[in-house]
């Protein structure tokens, strides 16, 4: 048999993304030996690029905060929402639970490489452009067989195994986890822009998302940058796609054109970047957890970009299992299903309920509508930045009940 190339490590950490940052910075900073293995090289792109307040809680945790605070990244205060001639704004700074006022509107590939390199700063190893091929957790401890760029491999033995490898899903695919999701299948097309946004109703510190004037269930991404450019995106199910042309860009283009208040503030954007599509990408497991490892982020369960969740769910996750991880191996015994899964599954559950209720249209009709009281806004405002764990709001708590009460008096005061 063949010689393999061996070593013993405490923690490894598949993907170097915002959660296998996190939790490697954490992790380290309580004292443990972490190994992270990221199968590209950063600075890489990726969508999600509108952070959510409550992100900064797990970047201040990790010891990163001065970091991103000075990276020059798009100050973010809010959300704001635009169908027709109608237009509704929330601001971080007026919400039901305590948190961070503002946060931050990035180009991911910078941000992504800032949480990394924080991360080995702090003395976790990160090795680049090295592939997970097979996995072994049958073993009393994991074993993970590691492929080089030069098609050289290794064997990583782990106390315990995170994967955060986003939509890469490894352990996913490799341990036969998937399940399948319940969202119905959508497609994002997004470009980057120089976006010479002129109007004085245009707030760049905060993401605008239109809807669609006819298709409710058609909505609009655009995230400013501090650099002058723009992310613009379009999501919509397959059938809206039908008829369009092949071509990304044309393709985005003409429902930006469908849609006059969104074509108004993109009027003066030059189209210097390829459009980019990726679809079908709500995804579910059938655990969280198993003997040896943990799955974190869009590694687990994605819902949908509307409302910029995925990197909250993700550093929310990594910070949950990096506190259980670490009292495992100070040997204490721990309860991964109690305190993990489930509480990290209630706030999921949360932004479940709020995108199954914009599709549906009532969430839209809670957001655009005009008599709403003050309290009720500051609750919702909550979710929107992020604390979809807070169970003193009962948007939180009584999520579905909460969203369909407000719906119905929407309703009934529209008629």
């Amino acid at each position: 048999m063949p010689i393999v190339e061996m070593e013993s490590r405490q923690v490894v950490i598949i993907g170097a993304g915002p959660s296998g940052a996190i939790a490697a910075a954490l992790l380290k900073r309580k004292g443990h030996d972490v190994l992270v293995i990221e199968r590209q090289h950063f600075p890489r792109f990726s969508i999600g690029e509108s952070l959510l307040s409550h992100c900064l809680d797990f970047v201040e945790e990790a010891g990163m905060l001065e970091a991103v605070n000075a990276a020059g990244f798009q100050r973010k205060t809010g959300a704001a929402f635009a169908w027709g001639e109608r237009y509704s704004a929330f601001d971080f700074s007026d919400t039901f639970s305590a948190g961070k006022p503002t946060t931050f509107q990035v180009q991911r590939a910078d941000f992504d490489k800032l949480l990394a390199d924080q991360a080995a700063l702090q003395g976790a190893e990160i090795r680049y452009g090295d592939a997970i091929v097979s996995v072994d957790f049958e073993r009393v401890k994991p074993q993970l067989d590691v492929r080089r760029e030069d098609g050289s491999e290794y064997r990583v033995e782990a106390d315990f195994v995170l994967d955060a490898s986003g939509y890469g899903r490894v352990l996913s695919r490799l341990l036969d986890l998937e399940a399948p999701s319940n969202f119905p299948v959508r497609q994002a097309v997004f470009t980057h822009v120089e976006d010479h946004i002129d109007s004085p109703a245009f707030d760049r510190e905060k993401i605008l998302v239109t809807t669609h004037p006819q298709h409710r269930d058609i909505w609009f991404w655009t995230i400013p940058f501090s650099n002058g450019r723009c992310s613009v995106g379009v999501v919509a199910a397959a059938e809206h796609f039908a008829g369009r042309d092949a071509d990304l860009d044309a393709c985005l283009r003409s429902f930006i054109a469908e849609t006059p208040s969104l074509a108004d503030v993109l009027d003066n954007a030059v189209w210097d970047t390829p459009a980019r599509t990726l679809g079908g990408y709500a995804a579910n497991v059938k655990t969280l957890h198993g003997p040896g490892f943990a799955l974190l982020g869009n590694a687990a369960e994605f819902l949908d970009p509307v409302f910029s969740s995925g990197v909250t769910i993700a550093m929310r996750s990594a910070s949950m299992a990096a506190a259980v991880l670490h009292r495992q191996l100070q040997g204490e015994t721990v309860d991964w299903q109690r305190e993990f899964a489930l509480p990290l599954k209630r706030g999921v559950d949360t932004f479940r309920c709020y995108v199954e209720g914009w599709y549906a249209g009532t969430f839209q009709d809670v957001i655009f509508y005009e008599d709403s009281q003050a309290e009720i806004r500051r609750m919702i405002c909550s979710i929107l930045a992020g604390y979809a764990w807070d169970e003193r709001n009962p948007f939180v708590s009584e999520a579905r009940r909460r969203l369909k009460m407000i719906s119905e008096l929407c309703a009934k005061d529209a008629t």
